[in-house]
């Protein structure tokens, strides 16, 4: 017969007197365990085995454990008891006590670098294994978020588990706020800021929601994105509330980019996106007249109401205009204004589209220089050029000794002569 329990040893003296004997056999993988039959201790096993006898006319002996320090403990049944003469093989395996624990750690977010006294072990969520007992010190690291600590106990033969709970990091951006017309009170978030134009500092990093106000403007609300380290920039057209006497419109093309003129005043652009406002608009009819270069210009008459907001969609039919041109000016040295017709257009170097045909006359103007004039030619869908060298205007210095004298005569011969006058 065979069963489990592997140790040959010091032989065991048989507690049973009388009768034939015969023997248990018992096997250990590990010298130096002790061996109990039914409780009673029958010796130790050297050598991988012990010899235990037993008589055959003795009680029969049911169980045996096999123990060892540092070892879980091995208990069995024991078979029938041998015959006479008789080995009986019974095996114990006894297995080493847990000596080492682990660590399970995860975090929020997951994917946190994870550091075992300072060294690093890998990502979460992570099992740190065979870990002999002890305190240890834990870190969770991640970009962009706060690190997170942890002291743990590791005990032999089980598994301490930490949560890393990462804090967002706070992030901060600005916000350059800017208003036309400028002065309008800045609402963030629904906190008052300052008024435009207006820089806000410290802002976090995230979505914001900004408010303008204005006395006898329509309020102006917007939403802007700020990133870490990013000046984000917020422009905003504010648009004036008619009056009973004025009124507004508001003009769109289709393309956009075109000139847009009232009662033939240059207005602006329209805008890609949206809509150009025209405010104070005094109540009655009005020319509007929309050009863009390659276009047929569009007029139409736009009527004015108090308080109220017209509408002009213009949709430009294809075509070189027949009414309009450009006039492109460029001045030595630049940066000069520009005048057409005695209205101001802008500063050199300047192409103004939209001119109608004709002749039209230029200046040009600098500080320190004389003016600059001259007339172009305007025809249909072609540009004039006007190229003006400014001349820098003369210093003349008084002679010494002259013209101080000079003066005072000619104030005394005009004294005199006015005098005279009055006798007369």
């Amino acid at each position: 017969m065979t069963l489990l329990v592997l140790c040959a040893g010091i032989p065991a003296v048989s507690a049973q007197i009388g009768g034939d004997e015969g023997w248990y056999r018992v096997h250990c993988n590990v010298d130096g365990a002790d061996v109990y039959f039914d409780g009673q201790y029958k010796g130790t096993t050297y050598g991988g085995a012990l010899d235990v006898p037993v008589y055959t006319t003795g009680s029969p002996y049911s169980t045996f454990r096999v123990e060892k320090s540092g070892y879980q403990p091995y208990t069995g049944s024991l078979p029938s008891d041998p015959a006479a003469g008789e080995t009986v093989n019974v095996y114990a395996t006894l297995q080493p006590v847990e000596t080492a624990g682990s660590i399970h750690v995860t975090s929020s977010p997951s994917g946190a670098a994870v550091y075992l006294n300072g060294q690093y072990k890998g990502v979460a969520p992570l099992t740190i294994q065979n870990l002999v007992p002890g305190t240890y010190s834990l870190e969770g690291d991640r970009s962009g978020y706060q690190p997170d600590y942890a002291t743990v106990t590791v005990r032999a033969g089980q598994q301490s588990n930490v949560q890393f709970t990462l804090t967002p990091i706070e992030q901060y951006g600005s916000i350059k706020v800017t208003s036309s017309p400028s002065g309008a009170y800045v609402y963030m978030d629904g906190t008052y800021k300052g008024r435009t134009p207006l820089t806000l500092t410290s802002v976090s990093a995230k979505k914001h929601n900004i408010e303008l106000d204005l006395s006898g403007y329509y309020d102006w609300k917007s939403s802007v994105t700020v990133s870490p380290g990013v000046t984000s920039y917020v422009n905003a057209y504010l648009t004036a509330v008619p009056s009973e006497t004025t009124g507004a419109i508001d003009v769109v093309s289709y393309p956009a980019g075109a000139d847009i003129f009232l009662d033939d005043k240059y207005q602006g652009k329209t805008p890609t996106a949206g809509v150009y406002a025209i405010s104070n608009v005094p109540v009655g009819s009005h020319t509007m007249r929309v050009a863009l270069s390659g276009y047929q210009d569009y007029t139409t008459s736009v009527v004015v109401s108090g308080a109220t907001t017209s509408h002009v969609t213009a949709t430009l039919q294809p075509g070189q205009s027949t009414s309009t041109g450009s006039i492109s000016v460029t001045s030595s040295p630049s940066g000069a204004e520009v005048y057409i017709d005695n209205a101001y257009k802008g500063i050199t170097p300047l192409t103004v589209d939209g001119i109608a045909t004709g002749t039209h006359a230029v200046r040009v103007a600098l500080g320190g220089y004389s003016d600059w004039s001259t007339t172009v030619q305007v025809g249909a869908g072609s540009t004039a050029s006007a190229s003006a060298s400014l001349s820098p205007v003369p210093t003349q210095a008084p002679h010494a000794g002259v013209a101080p004298f000079a003066a005072v005569g000619a104030l005394g011969v005009l004294g005199l002569l006015v005098s005279l006058r009055r006798r007369d």
